[in-house]
């Protein structure tokens, strides 16, 4: 007897979520895809935002449901999408964010080297993209080459696909990736600015000359997207609190991997040891590689309940620093003007090195200084575009009336100082 696999997920942000295929259950099954349930979406923001709590799977799957939305309304205008391609950009959303480690952008600093999140994405679409092939065979009882389900997917999402505007809706400046994000992450956050109108926005996409564009009555609800993405940036991703957690997590963990390659026993769960105690790096991962393995089961809890042991290691910093974080007594920000000067440095050094009898070596792990840095839109990547009646398209910076090309390609920088209190 077959399984029913169309389920209905009821997820707080649009309601029910349908799994209107097979393969979208069969994906959401696989334990690649589970582990994000494991790792928050927004890494350390809930120590700005408690209700910051909401988990990577949670977000692929709405991502997933915009991405049904899109279809169908593109559908509507008559834009030809096959039910093979439907299928192949909702397994591509869902997977977009596979290969993201926990705390989003703190592993690819400390544990892993030049690894970023999206290569790794990629190896375990295809390492999935084998499972389900094989698990076909099986079922089937096929021998010899089985077609692999994800082949179009993983096109579709390496712009490798000759339609370019499916790849738009996955990776683009107005993708089903960043209408979920800020719908959800102002859900969970309580916060109202990053508040969009994604239903309107999916009703007035359309395609010209293989582009994903917005019919000109969708303007406004462009500008407001785009406005929203800035303020929340600045508001909750990059909040000057979320940054110095971020910033003291990576400490603890080069600290900690410094003392593992001088030999320390450091506590840890065996996936989290493998990347303390070996140099790993992008040449180390492939989709069947002993990095991918371990990589595969490390999230957020392995991180956690390190930390809380290694609150009483006997050496000083990686114990003040683990207990700081583990009960929110972060490191200060202070926005400055210029980078220190060395002076400034040595100055603290001594200090942290007197007030805690270290190294003044060691003291470094106790400040940094960090840039911050956004830009609302970029004019490198694919351009919003606006479609008008009489079939012309025109930039947003130049369409609308709100701004100028200047000032939302601009990039604002803010340094910080950051510094155990």
């Amino acid at each position: 007897m077959t399984a029913n696999k169309h389920k209905i997920i009821n997820d707080p942000v649009f309601g029910f979520v349908r799994i209107p295929d097979d393969l979208l259950f069969d994906i959401l099954e696989h334990p690649y895809v589970q582990r994000l349930s494991r790792i928050k979406q927004l890494g350390v923001s809930n120590m700005v935002y408690p209700g910051a709590m909401h988990t990577r799977l949670m977000h692929s799957i709405g991502a997933m449901h915009l991405m049904y939305e899109a279809v169908k309304n593109l559908r509507e205008k008559g834009v030809d999408i096959s039910y093979s391609e439907q299928t192949a950009l909702m397994a591509a959303i869902l997977l977009h964010d596979v290969g993201h480690g926990p705390f989003s952008h703190v592993l690819e600093n400390t544990l892993v080297d030049g690894v970023c999140h999206e290569d790794i994405s990629l190896l375990m679409m295809e390492r999935i993209n084998r499972d389900l092939a094989q698990t076909q065979a099986l079922n089937l009882t096929l021998t010899g080459d089985v077609d692999r389900p994800l082949d179009e997917a993983i096109a579709i999402f390496k712009d490798e696909y000759p339609r370019h505007f499916l790849h738009q809706l996955i990776s683009s400046q107005l993708d089903v990736d960043r209408m979920d994000y800020l719908c959800r992450d102002s859900f969970f956050c309580g916060v109202t600015e990053g508040q969009i109108a994604s239903q309107r926005i999916l009703k007035m996409l359309n395609v010209a000359d293989d582009r994903l564009v917005i019919d000109q009555k969708g303007i406004y609800s462009v500008e407001k997207f785009i406005v929203a993405r800035r303020l929340m940036y600045w508001q909750v991703y990059l909040h000057k609190t979320s940054v110095a957690a971020e910033q003291m997590l990576i400490h603890v963990l080069r600290r900690a991997k410094e003392l593992a390659g001088q030999g320390q026993d450091l506590f840890g769960s065996p996936a989290l040891r493998y990347f303390l105690y070996h140099h790993v790096t992008a040449q180390d991962f492939t989709a069947d590689s002993e990095a991918m393995k371990w990589y595969a089961l490390l999230d957020d809890s392995d991180i956690h309940s390190a930390l809380k042991v290694w609150q009483m290691h006997d050496d000083k910093v990686l114990s003040l620093l683990s207990e700081a974080y583990t009960n929110r007594h972060l490191f200060k920000g202070k926005l400055i003007e210029q980078p220190l000067t060395e002076q400034e440095k040595q100055h603290y050094r001594q200090e942290y090195a007197h007030r805690f009898g270290i190294s003044e070596k060691d003291a470094d792990y106790f400040f940094t200084e960090h840039v911050i840095q956004s830009n609302t839109y970029s004019a490198k990547d694919d351009s919003i575009d606006i479609l008008y009646a009489d079939g012309t398209t025109r930039n947003i910076a130049d369409a609308s009336d709100m701004w100028n090309l200047a000032d939302i390609t601009k990039k604002v920088k803010r340094n910080y100082f950051y510094y155990y209190k």
